[in-house]
């Protein structure tokens, strides 16, 4: 892993990644996956948080699981101080199991209409309700060329929304294209997040992502209270695999100023998943 280029602040959180567990008779993958990945279990996640030089972390439910969390459950349970989770539900989810849950770690769901084994947005209206009162967010993996269609949908949902990955488009569609134009909307008009997350998904430059800066820079100057950054660990469903420390050190050109970067790393993580503010 490359060696960070910055100085990385206490409680500093990678807002983003999986744990797949080795044991596939107790934790099953769904039929209708779309890529099966290889193991990335509790302790090799632990390890390249350490490794990172992050204090906190966020598990998002891995699609291969489908709506069955119990492995990423059984890491927060694990780890409840330092890890949050985002869970994956289906719309007739009772209240108490999204209260137990909560009490695991769960801030937020996602929707997922990108991998087979997510739950797409049939079940958006329903379960914003059931969250509401949590004070959960939703989190939406879906590529922002569907945006301007699904706009008049998205905006009006009555929780916080995050956008994963920088919209998950292509950064060659340019950032005056109807997809970026409308993920910028949601962002300055209606408060969404987004994850600083997924460049090596939307570039056309793996080695360094620069094609990528100018979409990462613009969103952190719409809302620098906004964003928040993740590995994506462990880099599913690709070809080839970048350096996590060298996805990591894509922040600081994205963010030069310290000040701002702690933001994105400490205080945003802090607000959107209910860490406490001391590590």
């Amino acid at each position: 892993m490359e060696a960070s280029t910055f100085a990385i602040p206490v409680g500093a959180c990678d807002t983003h990644a999986h744990v797949v567990s080795a044991q596939t008779q107790s934790y099953p993958m769904v039929d209708q996956r779309s890529y099966t990945p290889h193991p990335a279990d509790e302790a090799m996640y632990l390890s390249m948080l350490k490794k990172q030089g992050m204090s906190r972390g966020v598990l998002v439910q891995i699609s291969v699981y489908g709506t069955d969390n119990r492995y990423m459950l059984r890491v927060l349970a694990h780890n409840s101080k330092t890890l949050r989770g985002v869970a994956v539900v289906d719309a007739d989810i009772d209240e108490k199991e999204l209260e137990r849950m909560h009490e695991l770690g769960v801030r937020g769901l996602r929707i997922n209409t990108l991998f087979g084994g997510g739950v797409g947005y049939q079940a958006i209206e329903t379960l914003a309700k059931k969250i509401q009162p949590l004070g959960w967010h939703m989190q939406f993996l879906i590529d922002a060329r569907d945006l301007p269609e699904l706009t008049p949908r998205l905006a009006p949902l009555q929780v916080p929304c995050v956008i994963d990955h920088m919209g998950h488009t292509p950064v060659n569609q340019g950032l005056d294209s109807p997809a970026f134009q409308a993920l910028f909307h949601l962002v300055s008009d209606h408060g969404w997040w987004v994850k600083l997350s997924g460049a090596y998904r939307i570039s056309e430059d793996f080695s360094r992502f620069g094609d990528v800066v100018p979409l990462a820079q613009r969103l952190i100057d719409l809302a620098p209270d906004r964003m928040v950054w993740g590995s994506d660990w462990p880099h599913v469903a690709i070809a080839k695999m970048p350096d996590t420390g060298a996805l990591r050190n894509q922040l600081a050109v994205w963010s030069p100023d310290e000040a701002q970067r702690r933001k994105i790393l400490v205080d945003n993580p802090a607000r959107l998943y209910g860490f406490e503010q001391s590590v």
